[in-house]
Parts: C-alpha cells; sequence; structure tokens
C-alpha cells in the first residue's frame, strides 16, 4: 500500500470521533455505519488526492502530508464518487470547509452536555489517546526544565514533569484545535491555571522562593486537585482523568503557570 494511504491510528480516530458516524457533506444525510451498527460504510478520502492521477492532487505535498489528518475527509460511498468525479465544483477550499463545519458541529453537540472548558480538554485528550501515540519532541525553552525543577526542589512530583513534558506541543495543537472550534478561550484556560496556582501559593506560602521551594510539591498538588475537581463528571475513568490533569499541569509548569520562573 502506498505511504499517503497508510494512515495513522491516532488520525483515524480523530476522523471517526469528530464525524458523528455522519459524511461530512452538509447536504448528506447518509450514516456512516450500516443499520445494524456493525459494517462501517464510509470512505476515507483525501482532500487532495493521494496519486498523481487523482482529483486534486497537489504535487508539492509530501506522502505524510497526503495521509494527514488535516488532508483526509469522511463522505458516504455515494459523495465520495461524487466528489472525486468533479473536482472542479467540489474543490480543495470547499472540502476543508465542509470538514471544519461538520466537526465543530459534532464537537460541539458533545461538549455541549459539558459547558466546563477543562472538561472539553480532558475529554478532547483521552479521545486522542494522547498518551498513547508517539509524542512530539520536548519545545525549545529558554531554561532547563531540570534547572526549573532545582529551582523550585521539587522532589516528588519531578519524575512527572520529567515524563509528562514531551507532550506539551501535542498538548497545545489540542488546545489551538478546540478554540479554532470555539470550544474553548486558550487564555482563559491558563489563566484559570494559573489563578489556581496563586491560590495555592497563598495558602501554603508567605510568597517567598525560600517558603515556595519548601512546599512545592504540595503547591503542584493543589493546583492537580483543582484542575481535576473542574473536570470532573467527563464520565472518564477516574485513574485515567488523574493522569490527563497531571499531564495539563505539567504543561503549566513549563510555561511557568505553576511554579516558579529559574533566576538568573
Amino acid at each position: 500500500m502506498a505511504k499517503a494511504r497508510t494512515y495513522k491510528e491516532s488520525d483515524l480516530k480523530r476522523l471517526f470521533a469528530l464525524s458523528g458516524c455522519e459524511c461530512a457533506n452538509p447536504d448528506c444525510a447518509n450514516k456512516l455505519l450500516s443499520k445494524d451498527y456493525k459494517s462501517v460504510v464510509t470512505d476515507i478520502c483525501h482532500i487532495e488526492a493521494a496519486e498523481s492521477d487523482g482529483p486534486r492532487f497537489n504535487p508539492t505535498q509530501t506522502d505524510d502530508e497526503r495521509r494527514g489528518f488535516d488532508n483526509l475527509i469522511l463522505l458516504c460511498k455515494i459523495c465520495h464518487k461524487i466528489v472525486d468525479d468533479n473536482p472542479s465544483k467540489y474543490t480543495v477550499g470547499l472540502l476543508k470547509k465542509w470538514k471544519k463545519e461538520h466537526q465543530e458541529k459534532v464537537f460541539n453537540s458533545i461538549a455541549g452536555k459539558m459547558p466546563n472548558s477543562f472538561q472539553k480538554i480532558v475529554l478532547a485528550i483521552a479521545s486522542k489517546g494522547l498518551m498513547n501515540t508517539e509524542p512530539d519532541s520536548a519545545p525549545p525553552l529558554p531554561y532547563e526544565i531540570a534547572e526549573k525543577i532545582e529551582y523550585n526542589n521539587l522532589r516528588n512530583n519531578r519524575f512527572i514533569v520529567e515524563e509528562y513534558n514531551i507532550y506539551t506541543s501535542s498538548l497545545h495543537s489540542i488546545y489551538d484545535e478546540l478554540e479554532a472550534l470555539g470550544s474553548i478561550k486558550k487564555s482563559v484556560v491558563i489563566k484559570t491555571i494559573r489563578n489556581s496556582y496563586l491560590k495555592a501559593k497563598g495558602t501554603y506560602t508567605d510568597g517567598s522562593i525560600g517558603d515556595i521551594r519548601n512546599n512545592s510539591d504540595e503547591i503542584f498538588d493543589c493546583v492537580v486537585d483543582a484542575i481535576t475537581e473542574l473536570a470532573k463528571d467527563t464520565k472518564i475513568e477516574e485513574s485515567e482523568l488523574y493522569l490527563v490533569v497531571q499531564m495539563i499541569v505539567v504543561d503549566a509548569f513549563i510555561e511557568c503557570n505553576v511554579l516558579e520562573k529559574p533566576k538568573r
């Protein structure tokens, strides 16, 4: 099979999770599952063709881009045939518009039952299986993570930070995607985490770096507990919820919204 048709499992999960089991064509009411809910009756379609003789082929794309999530759309078999037989009518721009609007409709339908931004984030992380996929490389930072760990004297949670910091880029991609869908405001999410830290800081310390260093693990755990409380009732297993929230707080630690940035 050509690489452009060898899809990543994580991309397929995202496509189907955001499909609502419906064809992405807004004028089509076809479901993507048969009436017995056992057989998949959909095609994984390339917005820009997988091969040079296909519709809407883009010669500047790489095979990784051709098989990637951004270039894929789920259509019923009838719409797939119509779309590919009429590429001048069903353009790249139109298909991307279909996909974006369909995913917004489906996600907002799901998220509408969960008004809390952190519930939406946790659901998105869990649905993408972020911790079960190969993470991106750690982001470039103006300081060493180990330096911040030492500066704050983080002890019990240091290995959690070291384990989860590699998910920062992927987590921010999720934030950006949810914000683009109109489901969260990234700035509000970050500010809420920051406020949880400031409240914990006021509870456990007098504000001095010495006092923060003496209570850094208690502060970190307090922020995790606060965000877990905000994100509960997602019907996600409690142990998984806690791990996902730890990932969110580790990202906030790395972005210096939790605990203090090293001074040089």
